[in-house]
């Protein structure tokens, strides 16, 4: 009897904990309808069935949509893409490099120890503007050779003075019958000698000289070499400035001071980079389309949106047997500096035919990941970004190959914080 109480009891038990459960159950079932009629109440803008809609639209990581509020503080410009004639062109990869004929290797004239480097890499120097100064060893010893030469000169002048006024008096003895003609004509022989003499150190004077010179001497300075009240300008005068050949960058440096160099050596290298050169391989079935002479496009990663116009000045006679390339030169000026050595460029060489082609604003293109792309406007406040392919351009405008259809608006101002905005979304969908 005790075994069918406990039986019923332990029934009655399990009976409450499955009502119990059933209870909460539908206590949970009724807060998530309760939830889902709440949030219903908070957006009747919206109609039955678009809530995940949106969430799929929003989830689209290249659609921006902007609150019109914010959209009108933006200021943004559009342009639609147009059909427009464009010229075909001959595009080829290449790189800035300087203009080979205005580059200056600068050695120093003769071995010396440096003793003072006025400018440094990168140093833009005019003409004639000193670059080092360093004692010359080779101009010292001529400067000795020389003060040598001089000083046997003047003996020469003196012995020939003697020898003239010697054969003056043998001449005024002979004619009074005091000394014999053969002592005359040894005399006279004398003086051709002594003049003899001078014109040959004269000679050896002038070639020093012109040794000299080649170290920037000037012929004032010779005279102070000359002078005996000029001691110090005799020590100094070995000490030589190496100059700038021209207005230009300092582009390779190799000295210290202090160092001894030697005349092998090459110290500096400087540029005149007001213009440089833009080299690139083309095909070799695009060359007979490429003349010297002709205008060319020039694109740098660097600077998106512009264009830098070149002229072709030379055209490879042989081609690169493996590549089946030939090499093609730009001359591009670059007054105001920007286009630096060792840039990746493009050379877009337009060609006589045209052809019809979609084209967008250059301002409208951004590089985004690396790849160029723009922002159409899809709707009122909807902006989506596509990666585009361009190709040749025109007069501020460029080809668009694939990822725009003509008609449809781009933005051209205010890309940039639209940009902004994309990578702001795409954070916030990481960090969710």
């Amino acid at each position: 009897m005790s075994n069918e109480k406990s039986l019923l009891k332990q029934w009655i038990i399990q009976a409450g904990t499955r009502r119990r459960r059933a209870a909460f159950i539908i206590v949970l079932i009724l807060g998530f309808i309760a939830a889902a009629w709440g949030w219903r109440a908070l957006r009747p803008d919206l109609p039955p069935g678009t809530v995940h809609e949106e969430e799929s639209e929003s989830a689209d990581p290249d659609v921006l949509t902007l609150d019109p509020a914010v959209l009108r503080t933006l200021g943004l410009a559009f342009e639609p893409a147009e059909m427009r004639t464009v010229a075909e062109t001959v595009q080829a990869t290449g790189g800035v490099g300087p203009n080979e004929t205005r580059v200056g290797h600068i050695r120093s004239l003769a071995r010396g120890r440096i003793e003072k480097v006025y400018v440094r890499l990168g140093d833009r120097v005019q003409a004639r503007q000193p670059l080092l100064a360093y004692d010359n060893i080779e101009l010292g010893e001529l400067i000795g050779q020389y003060l040598s030469a001089v000083a046997m000169l003047e003996k020469v002048n003196a012995e020939a003075e003697v020898a003239k006024r010697s054969l003056e008096r043998a001449q005024n003895l002979v004619e009074l019958g005091a000394v014999a003609r053969a002592d005359y004509e040894r005399r006279s022989a004398e003086y051709r000698n002594a003049l003899a003499s001078i014109n040959s150190q004269k000679a050896g004077v002038a070639q020093v000289e012109e040794k000299i010179h080649r170290f920037g001497l000037t012929d004032p300075d010779l005279e102070k070499l000359n002078a005996r009240t000029h001691e110090q300008f005799h020590r100094e005068a070995s000490h030589s400035i190496l100059r700038a050949p021209f207005d230009g960058t300092v582009i390779k440096y190799d000295v210290a001071e202090g160092e001894v160099v030697e005349i092998a050596r090459e110290l500096f290298t400087i540029a005149d980079l007001s213009t440089v050169w833009v080299q690139a391989d083309v095909y070799e079935k695009d060359i007979a389309a490429i003349r010297r002479g002709q205008e060319a496009s020039i694109l740098i990663n660097a600077y998106p949106g512009e264009t830098f116009i070149g002229r072709i000045t030379y055209v490879s006679d042989a081609l690169d047997p493996k590549t089946r390339t030939a090499k093609v030169r730009c001359e591009v000026p670059n007054g105001h500096g920007r286009l630096k050595l060792e840039m990746f460029a493009t050379i877009q060489i337009p060609i006589a035919k045209s052809q019809q082609a979609v084209m967008i604003p250059r301002t409208a293109v951004q590089e985004i990941d690396d790849k160029p792309a723009v922002f159409v406007k899809t709707g009122d406040t909807a902006f989506e970004k596509r990666e585009v392919e361009l190709g040749a351009p025109s007069n501020g405008w460029i080809e668009v190959i694939r990822g725009v259809k003509a008609g449809e608006p781009v933005v051209t101002d205010g890309v940039f914080v639209l940009k902004s905005e994309l990578k702001k979304k795409e954070f916030g969908q990481h960090e969710h």
